[in-house]
C-alpha cells in the first residue's frame, strides 16, 4: 500500500514540475510609425506614463524602453525602436504575471501611438 501511495505522490510531484516550465516567448507586435526614434521614444514614454506605467529603463542610444505596471497581476512592457525607411520601426512585447501576451493585444497600443505621432504611414 505504501509503495502505491508513494508512486502516486511521486507522479504528482513530477507532473507539477513539468507544468512549471518557463513560458514560450511571444512574437513581438511590430509596426512602422511616423517620426524619428527620439520622437517615438518620447511619445511612447508619455503614453505609458499616462496609462499608469513606471518607466524602469529608457535608453535613447539603444532605442529601448522597459516599463512596469504595479497592479496585479503585474504587467511589463518592452519597446524597441529603430530607424526605418519612412519614420521608425517599433517592436513591442508585453508580459502579464510573467507570461507573454499575444501580439494582437498590443496592436491597439501601436495604433494609438501612430495616431499621436501624426499621419499614418
Amino acid at each position: 500500500m505504501r509503495r502505491w501511495l508513494s508512486g502516486i505522490v511521486l507522479m504528482l510531484l513530477l507532473g507539477g514540475c513539468a507544468s512549471m516550465a518557463p513560458p514560450e516567448p511571444a512574437e513581438p507586435a511590430t509596426g512602422n510609425v511616423p517620426g524619428s526614434v527620439t520622437e517615438v521614444l518620447d511619445e511612447s514614454m508619455a503614453l505609458l506614463m499616462e496609462r499608469g506605467y513606471v518607466i524602469r529603463h529608457a535608453d535613447a542610444d539603444l532605442g529601448r524602453i522597459e516599463a512596469v505596471l504595479g497592479r496585479w497581476p503585474g504587467y511589463r512592457i518592452r519597446l524597441e525602436v529603430r530607424s526605418a525607411e519612412r519614420g521608425s520601426r517599433v517592436e513591442m512585447t508585453a508580459q502579464r504575471g510573467g507570461y507573454p501576451l499575444p501580439s494582437d493585444l498590443l496592436e491597439p497600443w501601436l495604433m494609438t501611438l501612430r495616431s499621436r505621432l501624426g499621419s499614418g504611414l
